[in-house]
């Protein structure tokens, strides 16, 4: 989508498969990320399975300045820290259709052992209860309609703070009907199988 810029984490864990410095990730040591992390340098940052993970704040002061959107691909705890210094960010929990499939999708992805595979799925149940924290929530079955109601979402909120040109008017309401199905309290039907099949109480 135009206007959009996918943020680019630090994290100290050693690339994998065909990573690449800059691409997925900016890879660096330890010591390196603390020492980023004392001068106040991150906008968020999490430690998951022993391994730190953050955006920099100079992303966001980038974007900002280019009139960009910044998109964050990051876990719960990150996610807090961002509400917490940015109240008018937008949020949008991505949940799997069931615990099985998620299963499913780590194993066939093949980045990770076993023992990390488990550790996640017993971490998702946990994740997962974090849902009524986000304003949005998509429950991503099929890809294709969970872009669209990804780029919805998007499109509605850029119009709710922007001038609209009139193509963009035109389009607003059906951005406006699929952004609002994507609302927390509107998915909540739909989600309650998911949550069911991790363990947790339906909505």
């Amino acid at each position: 989508m135009p206007g959009l810029e996918f943020s680019i984490s630090y994290t100290t864990r050693a690339p994998r498969g065909s990573e690449q410095n800059g691409r997925e990730y900016f890879f660096v040591g330890r010591a390196e990320f603390e020492r980023m992390l004392a001068a106040g340098g991150f906008l968020e940052h999490a430690e998951v399975f022993g391994n730190y993970y953050g955006t920099a704040s100079s992303f966001l002061e980038d974007a900002r300045r280019r009139g960009k959107d910044l998109v964050l691909d990051i876990d719960v705890q990150g996610a807090a820290m961002v509400r917490r210094r940015l109240p008018e960010a937008v949020s949008i929990f991505i949940a799997p259709p069931d615990r099985d499939t998620l299963a499913r999708r780590l194993q066939h992805r093949g980045l990770d052992k076993a023992e990390v595979v488990a550790q996640r799925l017993k971490n998702a149940s946990r994740e997962i209860a974090a849902y009524n924290n986000y304003q949005y929530v998509i429950i991503n079955d099929r890809l294709d309609i969970s872009v669209e109601q990804l780029q919805a979402i998007v499109l509605f909120e850029r119009g709710r703070v922007r001038s609209l040109d009139a193509v963009e008017a035109a389009q607003a309401e059906r951005w406006r009907r699929l952004a609002a199905a994507c609302r927390r309290e509107a998915v909540a039907p739909a989600l309650a199988p998911v949550l069911r099949s991790f363990g947790l109480p339906p909505v």
